[in-house]
């Protein structure tokens, strides 16, 4: 069994925290430069993505704790919805690549994320069936080996029938040092994204 693991932001779906941020001061009252400096800065955000904080309930109630900005779920949601957006030639390679083997996020992200991905990502929660791997739930976050080696175990399949579509070029070094396949996933010239390169790759994945 061949799996296809996606990253998320910037593979799937283009990410832009300058959007986020003033959506999360908007519904909360607290100034954009406060959430930065404290929760970003702090390291809250990162200690989150390795599972520090178990539930979203709780990762909520330490943001409010950090940075006094009580935000709900849905609210919570909202600001992360809106700094993304569907790449939808990446959108259709996941789709294409579930039809030659299994599919699965990768992705450094905290539990609210996951929870939210009916929300966030609707046009693949359908197709990746329950396969949502966030760093929180892995306990490392890419490109530390210990990731590729437990999402590996949760399909119980060796590195080499595995391969990691990101667009950071550390995490792909990542996969590659843990034996696994990877695509680095870039922009043209013009600042699209190369999608066409993508789905090629997906298919000399699966024809090799």
């Amino acid at each position: 069994m061949d799996v296809y693991f996606f990253d998320c932001d910037k593979t799937l779906y283009d990410y832009d925290f300058h959007k986020r941020l003033p959506m999360l001061a908007t519904l909360s009252g607290v100034s954009q430069y406060h959430l930065a400096s404290t929760w970003w800065a702090g390291g809250h955000e990162r200690a989150a993505e390795i599972g520090e904080y178990a539930t979203s309930e709780e990762y909520l109630d330490v943001f409010a704790d950090v940075t006094g900005a009580r935000l709900t779920l849905g609210q919570w949601q909202q600001a992360r919805k809106a700094a993304m957006t569907a790449i939808p030639g990446s959108i259709a390679a996941l789709h294409e690549a579930s039809r030659l083997g299994t599919v699965s996020l990768l992705s450094n992200n905290p539990i609210p994320f996951k929870d939210s991905l009916p929300v966030l990502t609707p046009e693949i929660v359908g197709v990746l069936q329950g396969n949502d791997l966030v760093s929180a739930v892995l306990g490392a976050r890419k490109p530390e080996r210990r990731i590729y080696t437990r999402a590996l175990g949760r399909f119980g399949v060796p590195a080499g029938d595995a391969i990691l579509f990101d667009d950071s070029l550390e995490n792909v070094e990542g996969a590659r040092d843990a034996g696994m396949h990877a695509y680095h996933f870039t922009k043209r010239d013009d600042g699209s994204f190369d999608t066409d390169a993508l789905l090629a790759a997906v298919h000399a994945f699966a024809d090799r």
